[in-house]
Protein backbone atom coordinates (compact mmCIF):
# COMPACT_ATOMS: atom_id res chain seq x y z
CA UNK A 1 0.00 0.00 0.00
CA UNK A 2 1.19 3.44 -1.04
CA UNK A 3 0.31 6.33 1.45
CA UNK A 4 -1.43 8.97 -0.35
CA UNK A 5 -1.84 12.43 0.26
CA UNK A 6 -3.84 15.61 -0.96
CA UNK A 7 -1.37 17.89 -2.14
CA UNK A 8 -1.73 20.84 -5.15
CA UNK A 9 -5.38 19.84 -5.84
CA UNK A 10 -4.62 16.27 -6.03
CA UNK A 11 -4.50 13.05 -4.34
CA UNK A 12 -0.17 11.39 -4.66
CA UNK A 13 1.84 9.02 -2.77
CA UNK A 14 2.41 10.94 0.47
CA UNK A 15 6.36 10.55 -0.37
CA UNK A 16 5.88 13.02 -3.59
CA UNK A 17 4.06 15.59 -1.20
CA UNK A 18 6.76 18.20 -0.75
CA UNK A 19 7.22 21.59 -0.69
CA UNK A 20 10.76 23.62 -1.26
CA UNK A 21 13.07 24.72 1.42
CA UNK A 22 11.84 28.59 0.55
CA UNK A 23 8.25 28.30 1.39
CA UNK A 24 7.42 30.88 3.07
CA UNK A 25 5.51 28.95 5.63
CA UNK A 26 8.45 27.18 6.21
CA UNK A 27 10.67 30.17 7.20
CA UNK A 28 8.13 32.34 8.81
CA UNK A 29 5.40 30.19 10.01
CA UNK A 30 2.35 31.78 7.95
CA UNK A 31 -0.03 28.69 8.13
CA UNK A 32 -2.90 27.54 10.26
CA UNK A 33 -3.58 23.81 10.64
CA UNK A 34 -6.42 21.74 11.95
CA UNK A 35 -6.21 17.89 13.44
CA UNK A 36 -9.20 15.44 12.47
CA UNK A 37 -9.18 11.98 14.44
CA UNK A 38 -10.26 8.56 12.82
CA UNK A 39 -11.50 6.10 14.87
CA UNK A 40 -12.05 2.58 13.78
CA UNK A 41 -15.03 0.47 15.23
CA UNK A 42 -14.20 -3.22 14.82
CA UNK A 43 -17.80 -4.65 15.04
CA UNK A 44 -19.17 -2.28 12.72
CA UNK A 45 -16.39 -2.43 10.26
CA UNK A 46 -16.71 1.23 10.11
CA UNK A 47 -14.23 4.38 10.83
CA UNK A 48 -16.00 7.30 12.34
CA UNK A 49 -14.10 10.89 11.29
CA UNK A 50 -15.05 13.39 14.53
CA UNK A 51 -16.86 16.55 13.98
CA UNK A 52 -15.06 16.67 10.63
CA UNK A 53 -17.06 19.62 9.91
CA UNK A 54 -16.24 21.72 12.50
CA UNK A 55 -12.41 21.36 12.31
CA UNK A 56 -13.05 22.71 8.85
CA UNK A 57 -15.04 25.41 9.81
CA UNK A 58 -12.11 26.45 12.39
CA UNK A 59 -9.37 26.08 9.48
CA UNK A 60 -11.49 28.95 7.57
CA UNK A 61 -11.75 30.93 10.45
CA UNK A 62 -8.44 30.23 11.27
CA UNK A 63 -7.46 31.64 7.99
CA UNK A 64 -9.58 34.93 7.65
CA UNK A 65 -7.81 35.68 10.69
CA UNK A 66 -4.48 35.36 9.25
CA UNK A 67 -5.33 36.38 6.05
CA UNK A 68 -5.41 33.06 4.16
CA UNK A 69 -8.08 31.88 1.60
CA UNK A 70 -8.79 28.22 1.02
CA UNK A 71 -9.86 27.91 -2.72
CA UNK A 72 -12.02 24.62 -1.38
CA UNK A 73 -15.55 24.67 0.50
CA UNK A 74 -16.37 22.57 3.89
CA UNK A 75 -18.42 20.43 1.70
CA UNK A 76 -15.28 20.32 -0.88
CA UNK A 77 -12.40 20.07 2.12
CA UNK A 78 -15.27 16.53 3.79
CA UNK A 79 -15.43 14.98 0.87
CA UNK A 80 -11.86 15.38 -0.42
CA UNK A 81 -11.01 13.82 3.26
CA UNK A 82 -13.34 10.91 3.25
CA UNK A 83 -11.67 9.85 -0.21
CA UNK A 84 -8.43 10.48 1.20
CA UNK A 85 -8.98 8.19 4.19
CA UNK A 86 -10.51 5.62 1.90
CA UNK A 87 -7.20 6.12 -0.39
CA UNK A 88 -4.89 4.98 2.80
CA UNK A 89 -7.13 2.24 3.75
CA UNK A 90 -7.69 2.32 7.43
CA UNK A 91 -8.79 0.25 9.76
CA UNK A 92 -7.58 1.16 12.49
CA UNK A 93 -7.44 5.06 14.54
CA UNK A 94 -6.18 7.25 12.45
CA UNK A 95 -5.58 11.41 12.55
CA UNK A 96 -5.64 13.68 9.52
CA UNK A 97 -3.86 16.73 9.20
CA UNK A 98 -5.27 19.72 7.01
CA UNK A 99 -2.76 22.60 6.46
CA UNK A 100 -3.34 26.44 4.92
CA UNK A 101 -0.23 27.80 4.69
CA UNK A 102 1.28 30.73 2.39
CA UNK A 103 3.36 28.35 -0.34
CA UNK A 104 4.59 31.42 -2.47
CA UNK A 105 8.75 30.42 -2.82
CA UNK A 106 9.44 34.27 -1.38
CA UNK A 107 12.07 36.24 1.13
CA UNK A 108 10.29 38.40 2.43
CA UNK A 109 7.83 39.07 6.00
CA UNK A 110 4.52 39.80 5.26
CA UNK A 111 1.14 38.22 4.88
CA UNK A 112 0.36 39.80 1.79
CA UNK A 113 0.26 39.29 -1.93
CA UNK A 114 1.36 35.54 -1.48
CA UNK A 115 0.06 32.40 -2.62
CA UNK A 116 -2.41 30.54 -0.75
CA UNK A 117 -1.97 26.59 -0.61
CA UNK A 118 -4.11 24.06 0.80
CA UNK A 119 -2.73 20.34 1.17
CA UNK A 120 -3.49 17.74 3.82
CA UNK A 121 -2.13 14.19 5.00
CA UNK A 122 -3.23 11.27 7.39
CA UNK A 123 -1.45 8.87 9.60
CA UNK A 124 -1.71 6.13 11.69
CA UNK A 125 -2.45 7.47 15.22
CA UNK A 126 -2.85 6.21 19.17
CA UNK A 127 -2.63 7.69 22.68
CA UNK A 128 -1.18 11.01 22.27
CA UNK A 129 -0.17 11.20 25.55
CA UNK A 130 0.95 8.48 27.48
CA UNK A 131 0.27 8.34 30.72
CA UNK A 132 -2.63 5.40 31.29
CA UNK A 133 -3.16 6.30 35.46
CA UNK A 134 -3.35 9.84 34.78
CA UNK A 135 -1.22 12.57 33.72
CA UNK A 136 1.38 14.76 35.97
CA UNK A 137 1.30 18.06 35.04
CA UNK A 138 3.82 21.52 35.70
CA UNK A 139 2.88 25.05 35.59
CA UNK A 140 4.60 25.85 33.00
CA UNK A 141 7.48 29.19 32.92
CA UNK A 142 6.55 30.12 29.35
CA UNK A 143 3.15 32.27 29.32
CA UNK A 144 0.63 31.59 26.54
CA UNK A 145 0.69 33.83 23.68
CA UNK A 146 -1.85 36.69 23.87
CA UNK A 147 -4.18 37.08 21.11
CA UNK A 148 -2.81 40.70 20.30
CA UNK A 149 0.38 38.77 19.62
CA UNK A 150 -0.35 35.92 17.71
CA UNK A 151 -4.17 35.14 17.47
CA UNK A 152 -5.18 32.78 20.05
CA UNK A 153 -7.92 31.83 18.30
CA UNK A 154 -6.34 30.34 15.19
CA UNK A 155 -4.41 27.47 14.79
CA UNK A 156 -1.24 29.29 13.80
CA UNK A 157 1.66 27.54 12.62
CA UNK A 158 3.91 29.71 14.05
CA UNK A 159 2.65 29.78 17.32
CA UNK A 160 3.22 26.27 18.35
CA UNK A 161 6.67 27.29 19.26
CA UNK A 162 5.25 28.35 22.29
CA UNK A 163 3.67 25.20 23.30
CA UNK A 164 6.85 23.04 22.17
CA UNK A 165 9.02 24.92 24.94
CA UNK A 166 6.42 24.67 27.48
CA UNK A 167 6.20 20.67 26.34
CA UNK A 168 9.70 20.28 26.26
CA UNK A 169 10.53 21.81 29.58
CA UNK A 170 7.89 19.80 31.33
CA UNK A 171 9.52 16.44 30.24
CA UNK A 172 12.80 17.41 30.74
CA UNK A 173 11.96 18.14 34.29
CA UNK A 174 10.14 14.60 34.46
CA UNK A 175 6.43 15.75 34.24
CA UNK A 176 4.16 14.20 31.53
CA UNK A 177 2.10 17.77 30.47
CA UNK A 178 2.61 21.59 30.89
CA UNK A 179 -0.08 23.89 32.08
CA UNK A 180 0.35 27.44 30.45
CA UNK A 181 -0.49 30.51 32.23
CA UNK A 182 -1.78 33.77 30.87
CA UNK A 183 0.81 37.05 31.10
CA UNK A 184 -1.97 37.82 34.13
CA UNK A 185 -1.08 34.39 36.37
CA UNK A 186 -4.38 32.83 35.17
CA UNK A 187 -4.93 28.94 34.36
CA UNK A 188 -4.94 28.97 30.24
CA UNK A 189 -4.25 25.56 28.33
CA UNK A 190 -1.71 22.60 28.03
CA UNK A 191 0.66 22.61 25.58
CA UNK A 192 -1.92 21.04 23.04
CA UNK A 193 -5.04 20.77 25.31
CA UNK A 194 -8.04 22.86 26.99
CA UNK A 195 -8.30 22.05 30.48
CA UNK A 196 -11.33 21.54 33.00
CA UNK A 197 -11.61 21.00 36.61
CA UNK A 198 -14.09 19.67 38.78
CA UNK A 199 -15.19 21.24 41.64
CA UNK A 200 -18.39 20.65 43.63
CA UNK A 201 -19.73 18.73 40.99
CA UNK A 202 -19.46 21.55 38.43
CA UNK A 203 -17.00 21.82 35.48
CA UNK A 204 -14.70 24.90 35.41
CA UNK A 205 -12.84 25.80 32.71
CA UNK A 206 -11.35 29.18 31.45
CA UNK A 207 -12.83 31.21 29.07
CA UNK A 208 -12.59 32.23 25.75
CA UNK A 209 -10.95 35.60 26.43
CA UNK A 210 -8.19 33.42 28.73
CA UNK A 211 -6.17 33.44 25.06
CA UNK A 212 -7.08 29.65 25.10
CA UNK A 213 -7.73 27.56 21.33
CA UNK A 214 -11.67 26.85 21.64
CA UNK A 215 -11.74 23.49 21.34
CA UNK A 216 -13.54 21.34 19.50
CA UNK A 217 -13.73 18.43 21.86
CA UNK A 218 -13.76 21.04 24.58
CA UNK A 219 -17.09 21.98 23.37
CA UNK A 220 -18.41 18.49 23.00
CA UNK A 221 -17.37 17.63 26.39
CA UNK A 222 -19.12 20.50 27.60
CA UNK A 223 -22.34 19.19 25.89
CA UNK A 224 -22.01 15.72 26.88
CA UNK A 225 -21.45 16.27 30.60
CA UNK A 226 -24.67 18.56 30.58
CA UNK A 227 -27.23 16.56 28.58
CA UNK A 228 -25.67 13.28 29.83
CA UNK A 229 -24.92 13.88 33.30
CA UNK A 230 -26.57 17.02 34.20
CA UNK A 231 -23.26 18.59 34.76
CA UNK A 232 -23.13 22.52 34.47
CA UNK A 233 -19.77 24.20 33.31
CA UNK A 234 -19.06 27.63 34.19
CA UNK A 235 -16.26 29.37 32.10
CA UNK A 236 -14.28 31.85 33.72
CA UNK A 237 -11.03 32.80 34.78
CA UNK A 238 -8.90 30.47 37.24
CA UNK A 239 -6.16 30.90 39.37
CA UNK A 240 -3.60 28.93 39.48
CA UNK A 241 -4.14 27.62 43.36
CA UNK A 242 -7.29 26.36 42.17
CA UNK A 243 -5.81 23.62 40.23
CA UNK A 244 -4.18 22.50 43.40
CA UNK A 245 -7.66 22.39 45.18
CA UNK A 246 -9.78 20.67 42.60
CA UNK A 247 -11.63 17.59 42.86
CA UNK A 248 -10.40 16.59 39.77
CA UNK A 249 -8.73 17.46 36.53
CA UNK A 250 -8.65 16.81 33.24
CA UNK A 251 -7.50 17.97 29.52
CA UNK A 252 -9.20 17.53 26.12
CA UNK A 253 -8.20 17.69 22.75
CA UNK A 254 -8.38 15.92 19.35
CA UNK A 255 -4.79 14.39 19.93
CA UNK A 256 -5.08 14.26 23.98
CA UNK A 257 -9.42 12.92 23.94
CA UNK A 258 -10.17 13.25 27.69
CA UNK A 259 -6.83 13.05 29.51
CA UNK A 260 -7.15 12.70 33.19
CA UNK A 261 -4.03 14.83 35.48
CA UNK A 262 -3.90 13.69 38.75
CA UNK A 263 -0.72 15.59 39.56
CA UNK A 264 0.14 19.55 39.11
CA UNK A 265 3.43 20.64 40.24
CA UNK A 266 3.49 17.36 42.68
CA UNK A 267 0.52 18.19 44.49
CA UNK A 268 -2.32 15.19 43.84
CA UNK A 269 -5.43 16.55 42.63
CA UNK A 270 -8.11 15.44 44.68
CA UNK A 271 -7.20 12.08 46.21
CA UNK A 272 -4.38 11.49 43.29
CA UNK A 273 -5.99 9.12 41.21
CA UNK A 274 -8.30 9.82 38.48
CA UNK A 275 -11.30 11.07 39.58
CA UNK A 276 -14.94 9.34 38.64
CA UNK A 277 -17.01 11.93 36.69
CA UNK A 278 -13.66 12.05 34.69
CA UNK A 279 -13.63 8.35 33.71
CA UNK A 280 -17.72 8.76 33.23
CA UNK A 281 -16.73 11.37 30.74
CA UNK A 282 -14.20 9.60 29.05
CA UNK A 283 -16.56 6.45 28.92
CA UNK A 284 -19.16 8.81 27.63
CA UNK A 285 -16.76 9.93 25.10
CA UNK A 286 -15.53 6.92 23.46
CA UNK A 287 -19.03 6.03 22.63
CA UNK A 288 -19.71 8.97 20.97
CA UNK A 289 -16.79 8.94 18.62
CA UNK A 290 -16.83 5.11 17.78
CA UNK A 291 -20.41 5.73 16.51
CA UNK A 292 -22.18 3.71 19.45
CA UNK A 293 -24.25 6.67 20.57
CA UNK A 294 -26.88 7.37 17.68
CA UNK A 295 -28.03 10.96 19.81
CA UNK A 296 -24.41 12.21 18.51
CA UNK A 297 -24.47 10.47 15.06
CA UNK A 298 -24.26 13.61 13.35
CA UNK A 299 -20.80 14.31 14.83
CA UNK A 300 -19.53 11.10 13.53
CA UNK A 301 -18.65 10.73 9.72
CA UNK A 302 -18.58 7.12 8.79
CA UNK A 303 -15.81 5.88 6.06
CA UNK A 304 -17.77 2.52 5.88
CA UNK A 305 -14.90 -0.31 4.45
CA UNK A 306 -11.99 1.51 3.37
CA UNK A 307 -10.28 0.35 0.75
CA UNK A 308 -6.66 1.12 0.01
CA UNK A 309 -5.92 2.15 -3.47
CA UNK A 310 -2.04 1.52 -4.70
CA UNK A 311 -0.80 3.77 -7.38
Amino acid sequence: MTPQAYFRGQFVPLAEANISIMTHAFNYGTGCFEGIRGYWNDEQETLYLFRMREHFQRLLTSGRILGLTCPLSVEELCEITIELVRRNGYREDCYIRPLLYKGSNVVGVRMHNLEDHFSMFATSFGKYIEAPDGCRCCTSSYRRIDDNAIPARAKVTGGYINSALAKTEAQLNGFDEAIMLTNEGHVCEGSGENIFLVSNNTLLTPSSSENILVGITRGSVIQIARDELGIPTIERPIDRSELYAADECFMTGTAAEITPVIEVDRRPIGTGSIGALTRQLQGLFFDVVHGRNRKYQEWCTPVSSPVAIDR
